[in-house]
């Protein structure tokens, strides 16, 4: 687990510490420079070069693989004096981070690794320690000393330190600390009360139990007054920091906000299920401004994490129709997203909207459970429940008829009539 704490740097370590990250963002970018050269020059036919430009390395140069820029650093301190300041685990995590991101583009599919510009680098890995380095109200780091840490809560009897990543984020310095204990944590069964979860932008969520959460409102304005300031200058510098302080606060406020409405959410069940929905996709629709401000992909990630550290049940269902189904038969009630009450004209079941999504949800829950098999919760739960049919997931498509098949069924058509 990872707990973060606030430290208190005087001026001259936090000179120190601002200029190790530029050192270390150096250090990135030349190797992101190495393995560039590299890939362009093998980019050129076999037979000719580009007419503009042309990178030229030998053909038996092998790549900038990690464990050779890894073996390169000794001497690239004895060239370059200023890699001798920093700390030799710390610049080698961070050779290690830019390989992170090259296994991530070839691989993964994220993007091809950028260059850091200057001030990008925000953080610092100390990877391993002989002994613990909290001591009492300070934190030990090597070539830095005693730094002052906000100890607000101890760290648990049995778990080890093993690495501290020193961050700095709006002018404000933490340190979060990875600790590890070696236990095995069995994951948690279904069992006891369920209950389905919506979120939405008019309610923040909807249970259920039939219990209504308001959406907050964290985001703010504050960028005009920067846009107006000479960019690198002294009034645009302090602009820019309340800017990032004020985002920053909203940050903290959104995720103490998910994080009690999970754990309120652990008191009133066993068992959570919410929406399998790609929460980035619908931020970039027309009210992608409003979902970025809700947070709930983030919300999602703190659920999981408080219900598997609270021993609760957590599970995704499809999303599909949810909120166009009754939760008591099971029929299909078409509605604009303008009607905020379900009513089903089949049995004449009338309750908010959200909370009819909320009921749905739970039934498809039950129903995933009982059919993968999992032990601690009878299969008579699902029993008479509408909507536990297999339902497709918005994220697979349906599969195209061939010609061959609409031809058939053409045809078929034709010869019935």
């Amino acid at each position: 687990m990872n707990y973060r704490y606030r430290i208190y740097p005087t001026i001259t370590q936090e000179q120190t510490l601002l200029e190790w990250m530029d050192i270390c963002r150096v250090a990135y970018n030349y190797g992101l420079r190495e393995i560039k050269d590299w890939c362009n020059s093998r980019k050129c036919m076999v037979d000719r070069c580009s007419i503009s430009h042309e990178y030229i390395i030998a053909a038996d140069v092998p790549f900038p693989s990690e464990v050779r820029q890894l073996n390169a650093l000794p001497k690239a301190k004895k060239v370059f004096s200023r890699l001798s300041e920093v700390p030799s685990q710390v610049l080698q995590q961070t050779l290690k981070q830019l390989h992170r991101a090259w296994e991530g583009f070839q691989k993964v599919g994220h993007g091809f690794p950028r260059f850091k510009k200057f001030g990008q680098f925000k953080s610092l890995l100390f990877p391993q320690f002989k002994q613990n380095p909290v001591q009492g109200v300070h934190i030990a780091l090597p070539k830095l000393g005693l730094i002052p840490i906000n100890l607000h809560r101890p760290i648990p009897n049995g778990f080890v330190v093993k690495q501290v990543r020193i961050i700095n984020k709006a002018n404000v310095w933490y340190a979060s600390i990875n600790i590890q204990c070696d236990v095995n944590i069995p994951s948690p069964m279904p069992h006891g009360h369920p209950i389905g979860v919506d979120v939405g932008l008019e309610k923040f969520l909807a249970t259920s139990d039939g219990v209504l959460v308001k959406s907050p409102k964290f985001l703010k304005v504050m960028q005009r007054r920067l846009s107006r300031k000479k960019k690198r200058s002294k009034n645009y510098e302090k602009q820019r920091i309340k800017v990032a302080r004020l985002h920053h606060r909203i940050d903290n406020t959104r995720k103490d906000y998910h994080f009690k409405q999970a754990h309120a959410l652990c008191d009133a069940g066993d068992m959570v299920f919410m929406e399998d929905l790609d929460y980035r996709t619908l931020a970039k629709g027309m009210l992608g401004l409003q979902m970025l401000d809700a947070g709930f992909g983030q919300f999602r990630t703190i659920t999981k994490y408080v219900c598997w550290k609270r021993g609760k049940f957590f599970a995704e269902v499809s999303a599909r129709g949810t909120s166009q189904e009754c939760p008591e038969c099971g029929a299909e009630v078409r509605k604009d997203l303008s009607v905020r009450v379900h009513h089903c004209p089949s049995c004449n079941y009338t309750t908010d909207r959200d909370v009819a999504s909320g009921q749905v949800i739970r039934n498809r829950g039950i129903k995933l459970i009982s059919t993968d098999g999992q032990s601690g919760i009878q299969n008579a739960y699902a029993d008479g429940l509408p909507g536990t049919e297999e339902i497709q997931s918005r994220s697979k498509s349906k599969t195209r008829k061939t010609g061959i098949e609409r031809s058939r069924k053409e045809a078929t058509r034709k010869t019935k009539k």
